[in-house]
This record gives structure tokens, sequence and C-alpha cells, in this order.
């Protein structure tokens, strides 16, 4: 059984890093997290920290806001191809167990999602941070290493939010179509409206471990726990999908 699931593994890493729009996605995370740091950081970097009230630790991780698109993009396009051209039948047949199927592809989409979005978060503020002169915030003050790490944890969990529902749904273009305008336009409205449920929202109770202290009922790592139900609750629902439907 260990050699199998090995093996399986090993079969999901070589098909999901040979899909040009996957791994474009997965390299976007990074590029386009840190060309906006740059950016962002190198204009209006110091002007914006010296605004008073301004959550100078939310906003050294400005960034992430991209990269939670491309990390989206990312888990979406590494399931859908498994339903073009019949590959999901090919790729049940040698592997029948679609449980077994099932988790190695989301383990090696996961897996590749956190190291990437570690490196990323990581690599993004420290980026940032040396644009910012007297304002600068070091890794060792006070709630920044939690940001940090937490930030790479947050685009891992939206990659696989977003696999989940390509599972269910069977198109990337449909799970993008619904979760971009969500996070980028619905989620700010349903705040403004709906004030403390919207911390509940996958991608606003994520990104409560970004900030140096967390306004609301929900703490920083609790808030990261919601977007891990969220999570959990999309890849329960593919696994279902896939178990049930014909390939």
């Amino acid at each position: 059984m260990t050699t199998s699931t090995t093996a399986v593994l090993h079969s999901e890493w070589i098909k999901i890093t040979s899909v040009r729009s996957a791994s474009g996605s997965l390299i976007a995370v990074f590029a386009a997290t840190l060309l906006v740091t740059v950016l962002t950081f190198s204009t209006v970097g110091r002007a914006e920290a010296d605004n008073p009230g301004n959550d100078l630790l939310f906003f050294a991780f400005y960034a992430l806001n991209f990269g939670q698109i491309a990390a989206i993009s990312f888990g979406a396009t590494a399931l859908s191809s498994e339903f073009l051209n019949g590959a999901l039948r090919i790729s049940l047949t040698a592997v029948p167990g679609r449980s077994l199927f099932y988790a190695a592809k989301m383990a090696v989409i996961g897996g590749l999602a956190l190291v990437v979005g570690l490196i990323t978060s990581f690599t993004s503020f420290l980026v940032g941070q040396s644009f910012m002169g007297e304002y600068t915030i070091g890794l060792g003050e006070p709630g920044t290493l939690r940001a940090a790490f937490g930030g790479g944890v947050y685009l891992a969990l939206m990659t696989l939010f977003a696999a989940g529902l390509t599972a269910v749904l069977r198109s990337a273009v449909a799970v993008l179509s619904l979760l971009i305008p969500f996070i980028l336009i619905v989620s700010f409205v349903v705040g403004d409206i709906a004030g403390g449920v919207a911390q509940y929202l996958p991608d606003r109770a994520g990104q409560l471990v970004l900030h140096q202290s967390a306004e609301g009922s929900l703490g920083p790592w609790t808030g990261l726990a919601v977007t891990a139900g969220w999570a959990a609750v999309a890849l329960l629902a593919g696994w279902w999908t896939i178990r049930r439907r014909d390939a």
C-alpha cells in the first residue's frame, strides 16, 4: 500500500507540474506578489506608513491580495485538466481507488501551494520592508513571524478551496468566475452590509492572521481555522463528487 501510494503521489506530481496552465499559475503566485510588492513599496510605501492608524503589519502583506488570485487559479487549473478529453477516465483506470486518487492529487496540490506560499509570504515581506527605511518592521517584532507563516498557509488553503470547488463544478472557468469576483468585489460589499458576519467569509477570516491585532470575535489563528473549514468542506464535497459521478 505504501508503494502504491508513493507511486500515485509521484504520478500526480508529474501530471500537475507538466500542465502549463497549472505550473504557470503556481509561478505567478510568487511572481505577481513580488512584482506588486516592489511597485507598491518603492512608490507609496513610506507615505502609507506615515498615515496614522494604519496597520503596518497588514500593509506589509498587501501584495498577497494579488498572490491569492494566482493561488486560486492554480488550484482550479491543476484539477480541471482531469475533466478534459477523458483524462479522468484514464486516471481512474490507472488508479481504480478514487479516494486514493483524489487524496494524492489534493496532497500534491496543497503541498506545492504551501511551499510556494511560504516562500512568497516571507520573500514579499522582506523585499517590501527593504524600501521602508525608518518604518521597517523586523521579523522579530510581535506578530510578524505569525503573519509571514500564516500568509503562506492562507495561500495554500485558498488553493485547496478552489481545487475542491473545481472537483464539484468540473470547470476551472466556472470556479474562477465565481471566486475571483467574490473575493475582489462581493466580499467587500458583504462586509460593508453585514458587519461582523463578514469576518467568517473565507478570505476575510484567513487574512486576520496578517493583522497586528485582529478586530472582532475571531483571533488570527481562529480566522485561519475558519478558512481551513471552508477548504475542508470544499474538499469533502469534491471527494463525494469524484466518488459518485461517472468519469
